[in-house]
C-alpha cells in the first residue's frame, strides 16, 4: 500500500473544505444577521412583548389562629364576612383618581364621599386617621360590613365600580363571651406596613402585603403564632393576562391557638364590678375638693398564687377591639386616642402608674427588719411625726400607742414608718451621705422587683419608679435648668421651692425620705407589679413572671406548647418574716382598716389577707389600693381620684373573691356557683380539624343585693378600724 503524504491533498478535497468553509461562514452571517435583527432593530418591541409575560402571585390568607380562655372558650376568633376593599392601583389610573367610582360605592354602601375617600388615602405624618397605614398595592377595605345585596349590586355593576371588589373574607372577630370584654389584654390588628415587610424580609417569618400585624397585647405578643403563613400560588401569564404556566404553588398554613390562662367568666365579673365600684367612687363627696370624687380611671388584676398566671385583668375605660376590624373609622379613632375619653387603649393594668399609699408599707417592714429592726419589737404610733418645722401626720391624725411592725400594719401607722425611714436616713448620713450608706428601704424596693418591669408577656409594660439616690441625681440634672430660671428666692410658694430644688434637687432630703417609706411622693407602681408581690408573700416567696399565654397549640391540636410559669427572683426576706408579714396581713382583713369589708368571710376555710392603700396625689383626688390574697389568688384593684382604699375599691374585690369561690353575702359556700374554687390545671382539648368543644358562658348577672345590705354601702362608714 502507497502512502500518501498529508500536504498531498487532491483538488477534490480541497473543494470540499472550501465548500464546507463557505457554508459555516454564511450559516454564521446569517445567524449574526438575525440576532442583529431581532436585538438591535427590533429589540425594543420583543422587548415590550417579553414583558407581558409574568408571574403573577394570587394569595390566599393563612387563617389567624384563636385566642382561647383556660376552659378553651374563644375570645378572639375569625368570621367570614362581605368585605368591600379598592384597589388603589386602579383607582389611580383614572383620569379623577377614582372620585366618580368612590362616590358610586359610598352611595351604594350609604356612606359619605368623604368617608370612603378618607379611607382609601396613605398615612403619613400630616394625614389624620382614617386612613390607610398598609401597603398602597394590597387591597384596601372599605367596609366588613356590607349586606348581600350590597355586594351583590357592585358584583352586577363592575363597569361602574373599577377597581372595586365585594367578596367574602374571614375576618377578625372579639367574641366577648359572656360579656367579657378583654379589650387591652387583646389587642388589636392593623395592616403591614411596607418598612414592616422590608425588615422583615430575611427573616424566619417574612411578611406578605396582605398580612394583619397584632399592634398591641396579645395579638401582638404572639403574632408570628398566630398569623401562619399565607398560601401563595405563582402563574406564568401573557400581556393579555392569559396563564400560560404554573410556577409554584405554597399552600396556606393556619396559625397556631393561643390558650391563656384568662377565665372569661371570672374577667366578666372583673370588669363588671371594676366599672361598678368606679360608679358608686363617683357618687360620693370628697371634702378636699368639695366636689365628688371623679374616679376617672381603674384596672384590677387577678393572679395565681403559685403560677403567676393571670386569670383575669381588667383596664377602665376600656373599648370594643371590633372597632380596628376592617379599617377603623375617624370618629372610633379619635374617641379611642383622645384626651376626652381618657385613652381607653391604655392597659392600666400594666401601664398605669401611681403612688401606692399604704399597700407599700409591706416593703418598709422587710428593710426594717433587714436592717435589724425587731418585727415584734415595741414602735411609737403618734398622730403626728416632725422634721425641723414640718410636721407630717398620721391618716386621719389617729394615734395608737406604742405597737408592732405586725399591728403597725394591721391598722396602717404611717408614724411607725416615718420614724423608722428617718432614722435610718440619718444613719446613713442624711443629706451628706456616706460611702457605705445602706439605703436599706431603697434597697429592698429593688428586690421586690420595683422599678423595672415583671416580664408579663405583654407589650409595653412600664417599669413605675423607686425614687433613690441615683434617681435624685438624675432627675435634678434632667430639671435643673428650668428650675434655676424659674425660681426666686423670695418669690411665691411655686418659685421658692424651684429655687430650693434648684440648689438641692439632687439631695435625698428627710422629707423625701419619710413620705417614700409610706409609698408616697416619687414613688410610682402599677397594679401588675403589687399583685406579683402580694402573690409571691403568699406563696412562700417566689417572685413570678405574670404570663397570660398557656400554651400555644397548632391549629390540628397535635403540637402542643406549654407556656411553663418562669421565677425572676425571692423575696428579700426569711422565712420568719414572711410568716409575721403574713399573720399581719390576716389581722388587716379581720380586724383592722380592711375588716369591715370582709365581714361574715369564711376565715377558718379561706384565710383572706389584705392590705388597704389611699394615696395623696399632687393636684388630684386620692388614689384608690386594695391589695389581698388567699391560698389560691391575689386581687390587686386600683381607682385614679377614687377616694379610700377599702371605701372605693373593697366592695368590688370581695365581690370577686365571691364570684371565684361560691359565697353568699353571709360567707356561706355554694360549690355549684364557684367558679373557680383553686386554679385550672388541665388544657382544653383541640381536635385534629382544628374544633374545640368548649363550655357556654351565659352574660354576668349580679344577684340583688339583700336590704340589709344597703344601710352599710351607703353609710360608707368602717363597721371595725378606720378606713384606708
Amino acid at each position: 500500500m502507497t502512502n500518501i503524504p498529508e500536504t498531498g491533498r487532491t483538488p477534490r478535497v480541497q473543494i470540499r473544505l472550501i465548500v464546507i468553509q463557505i457554508l459555516v461562514l454564511s450559516l454564521l452571517l446569517t445567524l449574526g444577521g438575525r440576532l442583529w435583527y431581532l436585538q438591535i432593530r427590533n429589540g425594543e418591541e420583543y422587548a415590550e412583548e417579553a414583558s407581558g409575560n409574568h408571574v403573577q402571585q394570587v394569595v390566599d390568607p393563612a387563617v389567624r389562629g384563636s385566642i382561647l380562655d383556660a376552659r378553651g372558650v374563644p375570645i378572639a376568633d375569625n368570621e367570614t364576612r362581605l368585605v368591600v376593599s379598592a384597589s388603589r392601583t386602579d383607582l389611580m389610573k383614572m383620569k379623577d383618581d377614582g372620585k366618580a367610582a368612590l362616590a358610586k360605592l359610598a352611595d351604594v354602601l350609604g356612606m359619605t364621599p368623604k368617608e370612603v375617600s378618607d379611607k382609601v388615602r396613605l398615612c403619613d405624618s400630616k394625614t389624620p386617621q382614617p386612613c390607610w397605614n398598609g401597603s398602597p398595592y394590597q387591597p384596601i377595605p372599605i367596609t366588613d360590613e356590607a349586606s348581600p345585596k350590597q355586594a351583590l349590586q357592585i358584583r352586577e355593576r363592575a363597569e361602574d365600580f373599577p377597581g372595586i371588589t365585594a367578596e367574602p373574607t374571614a375576618v377578625r372577630r372579639y367574641a366577648a363571651p359572656g360579656k367579657s370584654n378583654t379589650a387591652q389584654v387583646l389587642g388589636y390588628l392593623s395592616p403591614v406596613t411596607d418598612e414592616e415587610i422590608k425588615k422583615a424580609e430575611h427573616t424566619n417569618s417574612p411578611f406578605l402585603r396582605s398580612d394583619q400585624v397584632g399592634r398591641s397585647g396579645l395579638e401582638r405578643t404572639y403574632d408570628a403564632q398566630l398569623r401562619g403563613k399565607a398560601g401563595v400560588t405563582r402563574y406564568e401569564v401573557d400581556n393579555l393576562g392569559r396563564v400560560i404556566g404554573k410556577a409554584k404553588d405554597d399552600p396556606a398554613q393556619p396559625g397556631a391557638n393561643v390558650v391563656t390562662s384568662i377565665d372569661a367568666r371570672v374577667q366578666a365579673l372583673s370588669e363588671y364590678w371594676l366599672n361598678d365600684a368606679m360608679k358608686k367612687a363617683r357618687q360620693e363627696f370628697d371634702k378636699n375638693t368639695n366636689e365628688n370624687y371623679k374616679a376617672d380611671a381603674g384596672a384590677v388584676v387577678v393572679m395565681e398564687n403559685k403560677t403567676g398566671r393571670i386569670v383575669s385583668m381588667a383596664s377602665n375605660p376600656t373599648y370594643d377591639p371590633n372597632a380596628w376590624v376592617g379599617g377603623i373609622s375617624g370618629k372610633d379613632y379619635t374617641q379611642l386616642t383622645g384626651k376626652k375619653s381618657n385613652y381607653p387603649l391604655l392597659n392600666r393594668a400594666i401601664q398605669g402608674q401611681a403612688a401606692p399609699g399604704s399597700i407599700f408599707k409591706v416593703i418598709p417592714t422587710t428593710a426594717a427588719v433587714n436592717a435589724g429592726y425587731d418585727f415584734n419589737g415595741s414602735y411609737p404610733c403618734p398622730s403626728s411625726y416632725s422634721i425641723g418645722g414640718q410636721v407630717f401626720k398620721n391618716f386621719e391624725s389617729q394615734g395608737h400607742g406604742s405597737i408592732t411592725l405586725g399591728q403597725a400594719l394591721e391598722v396602717s401607722c404611717d408614724t411607725v414608718f416615718y420614724k423608722l425611714s428617718h432614722d435610718q436616713w440619718a444613719k446613713d448620713g442624711g443629706n451628706k451621705p456616706k460611702k457605705d450608706a445602706k439605703d436599706w428601704f431603697y434597697k429592698t424596693a429593688h428586690q421586690f422587683g420595683l422599678g423595672k418591669e415583671t416580664g408579663i408577656d405583654l407589650p409595653n409594660e412600664v417599669t413605675g419608679r423607686v425614687p433613690d439616690r441615683q434617681w435624685k441625681k438624675d432627675y435634678w440634672k434632667a430639671n435643673k435648668d428650668g428650675w434655676c430660671k424659674q425660681g426666686k428666692k423670695g418669690g411665691d410658694y411655686v418659685e421658692k421651692i424651684a429655687y430650693e430644688n434648684c440648689l438641692e434637687g439632687m439631695k435625698m432630703r428627710a422629707g423625701d425620705s419619710v413620705n417614700y417609706s409610706i409609698g408616697q411622693g416619687d414613688t410610682l407602681v402599677t397594679p401588675i407589679q403589687m399583685a406579683s408581690i402580694y402573690s409571691a408573700i403568699a406563696n412562700g416567696g417566689t417572685l413570678y413572671n405574670p404570663t397570660v399565654g398557656k400554651a400555644i397549640v397548632s391549629a390540628d391540636g397535635k403540637q402542643v406548647q406549654e407556656i411553663k410559669p418562669k421565677s425572676h427572683g425571692k423575696l428579700p426576706m426569711s422565712e420568719k418574716t414572711r410568716a409575721d408579714i403574713d399573720g399581719a396581713l390576716a389581722d388587716v382583713a379581720t380586724k383592722g382598716t380592711a375588716a369591715w369589708r370582709f365581714q361574715g368571710w369564711p376565715q377558718d376555710k379561706i384565710p383572706m389577707h389584705a392590705k388597704t392603700g389611699t394615696a395623696e396625689v399632687h393636684g388630684k383626688q386620692t388614689t384608690s389600693w386594695f391589695a389581698t390574697y388567699t391560698k389560691d389568688y391575689s386581687i390587686v384593684m386600683t381607682i385614679s381620684q377614687g377616694g379610700t382604699g377599702s371605701g372605693a375599691s373593697g366592695p368590688a374585690v370581695r365581690k370577686i373573691y365571691d364570684g371565684l369561690y361560691g359565697l353568699d353575702d353571709e360567707g356561706k359556700q355554694d360549690p355549684k356557683k364557684a367558679l373557680l374554687p383553686e386554679p385550672q390545671k388541665d388544657l382544653p382539648k383541640i381536635e385534629t380539624d382544628g374544633s374545640i368543644k368548649s363550655p357556654k358562658i351565659k352574660p354576668y348577672k349580679p344577684e340583688a343585693p339583700k336590704p340589709s345590705e344597703a344601710p352599710q354601702e351607703l353609710a360608707g362608714a368602717p363597721a371595725n378600724g378606720r378606713r384606708d
